[in-house]
């Protein structure tokens, strides 16, 4: 178990579904940095099945150093939920951090699933953590580290986790940025462009980049970059250097790219691994660049970092 910090002394955390599983371990690891814990859950009376309460979820949080205030909150009702963030504050003076955790799924196929449990999916995962969002903000943006964290993952349209779950086999959409023939050519496979993104040597440099990545570096930097590539492991890529502690990794960035770099995969990577300077690219025609060319150069201040890495 990683080592408490102490850095969330004196929080309040607000976490939905808090009474068992992930959501009252988020708990009790946030009441050892001797956090204060808003325990929103349903489960006021003992479930036949499944243990603990929001009161003994609170005992526990209690002896783990924390302090705790148990509500009973079903995340669709807004009433409730507005209740217990009133108590919040009024308790502990504010929120700090909204914690997202409280979930429903039904895992079957779409024919087997009776509406009643696809709302209460929808009203959980969907309302619950939006309505929640909503009533907390107010109080959250008063905070002077305010956070909100939803565990709900963003979905992996990878075929392979839907195809067992529809009516019909899965058919390739006109609207994506493939050609529909080799989009199911690879749906046959059980591969897409996504999974190529997770793995490969690109791949394995951008996890490397993201190991460096510092508040430093960012301030020193102030750009973001969009980096598309061609060749064997062809796809976009992006390093923002401009937003919070930096970011990097496949796809859009999140902002607008103040440069972009155009490039061979193959010499993205030896680039990016020492053996390829930036400028012998670009003199080259190797390296195509659009943008700022301030920006530009200032990256290869990380390149110059990443040599004591590979």
């Amino acid at each position: 178990m990683l080592q408490n910090t102490g850095k969330l002394a004196g929080y309040t955390v607000f976490i939905t579904g808090a009474s068992r599983g992930i959501g009252k371990a988020i708990a009790l690891k946030a009441a050892r940095d001797g956090a204060n814990v808003v325990i929103a859950a349903k489960t006021a009376d003992p479930h036949p099945k499944l243990p603990g309460t929001i009161y003994t979820a609170a005992a526990e949080i209690e002896a783990a150093g924390g302090k705790a205030l148990p509500c009973i909150v079903d995340v669709r009702d807004e009433k409730q939920i507005n209740d217990a963030v009133g108590k919040a504050v009024e308790k502990f003076g504010g929120i700090d951090i909204l914690v997202n955790n409280a979930s429903a799924i039904n895992l079957t196929g779409t024919l087997e699933t009776p509406m009643k449990k696809v709302d209460l999916m929808l009203g959980i995962n969907l309302r619950g953590t939006y309505l929640t969002s909503k009533l907390c903000i107010p109080h959250l943006l008063k905070s002077k580290n305010p956070h909100i964290l939803n565990l709900s993952p963003p979905l992996n349209l990878n075929p392979i986790w839907f195809k067992n779950h529809t009516g019909h086999p899965l058919l390739p959409d006109f609207f994506l940025d493939q050609q529909p023939e080799n989009l199911a050519r690879q749906m046959e496979d059980g591969k897409t462009s996504a999974d190529s993104a997770t793995t490969g040597p690109v791949s394995d440099m951008f996890n490397i980049i993201r190991g460096i990545l510092s508040p430093d570096i960012v301030k020193t930097t102030q750009g973001v970059y969009r980096f598309e590539l061609s060749g064997d492991h062809a796809g976009v890529w992006y390093i923002d250097l401009k937003n919070d502690a930096g970011s990097a990794g496949s796809g859009e960035p999140p902002v607008k790219a103040d440069v972009v770099m155009t490039l061979d995969s193959s010499d993205f990577i030896k680039m990016f691994g020492g053996k390829l300077k930036p400028t012998m690219a670009f003199m080259s025609g190797k390296l195509k660049i659009k943008g700022d060319m301030g920006l530009a150069i200032k990256l290869e201040k990380m390149m110059g970092m990443m040599k004591s890495k590979l």
